[in-house]
């Protein structure tokens, strides 16, 4: 399969990026879209180029450090899987792909198809956790939890952060993912004591950072490489909401 490739190229923070294009050939149906990229970037430097910069990790769908958005599509055209479990099958010999880094004002592109997205963490440093001294191993039925609440908590912690909500909002709104980590710790009991807190402290991280809001366009639940609902939004704007009448009727 032979494919030409509209990649993004920016040298760093500071440059002006264009799209540059790039043959693909020889191409086998069964390579993930970063081995593809891997024998581009074989090719452009055997030629005497400078690779193409992209950022993975795992390569197995776990992660989400892959993130790049695909003609038009955050993660590529599969759905619920990321751009390392998207496969050169899934596209037409002789297609032209445009490759471009996740974009929005709070995930800076560093170089081509890197951008960053410690955004993310900084929020999970504002609240994402639970301050419990556990000591050693407590038993398993000392907090029974029940299989319906045990359920929803693993559907919202099943978010991996790739930050694809994010690039598929038109607002880059980062609401899923921050509804996916209040949810998940709120459903919990050992997420209680600071549940409040935590709803104030990361939505407020969230739009310190320069996320947008939330119009329900739903854009965000398409692209979700964990399937992750839009039911989180509206967790977390009930607890943000009763912890902001709580901190205003408790001070």
């Amino acid at each position: 399969m032979n494919f030409t490739l509209k990649i993004w190229r920016q040298k760093d923070a500071n440059s002006v990026g264009r799209f540059v294009e790039v043959s693909a050939r020889g191409i086998r149906p069964e390579m993930s879209f970063l081995e593809m990229l891997d024998v581009v970037n074989d090719e452009v430097t055997q030629a005497g180029g400078e690779p193409v910069a992209f950022d993975h990790d795992c390569r197995e769908g776990i992660c989400g450090a892959c993130s790049l958005v695909i003609n038009g599509e955050p993660h590529g055209p599969n759905e619920k899987a990321t751009t390392c479990q998207v496969y050169m099958r899934s596209f037409r010999d002789g297609e032209t792909i445009t490759v471009e880094p996740f974009r929005a004002r709070a995930f800076p592109v560093l170089k081509d198809l890197v951008a960053d997205r410690s955004a993310f963490d900084r929020i999970i440093q504002a609240g994402g956790f639970v301050s419990v001294n556990t000591g050693q191993a407590p038993e398993a039925n000392a907090a029974p939890i029940g299989k319906e609440v045990a359920e929803k908590a693993f559907d919202s912690a099943a978010c991996i952060g790739c930050g694809a909500c994010v690039a598929a909002c038109k607002n880059s709104s980062a609401m899923l993912f921050v509804g996916a980590k209040i949810a998940h710790l709120g459903r919990l009991p050992q997420g209680q004591p600071e549940r409040a807190q935590r709803a104030r402290a990361m939505v407020a991280r969230m739009d310190a950072e320069g996320f947008g809001n939330c119009t329900n366009q739903y854009e965000c639940q398409a692209v979700c490489p964990k399937g992750v609902t839009v039911a989180n939004i509206a967790w977390m704007n009930r607890d943000y909401l009763a912890a902001s009448l709580k901190k205003i009727f408790t001070g």
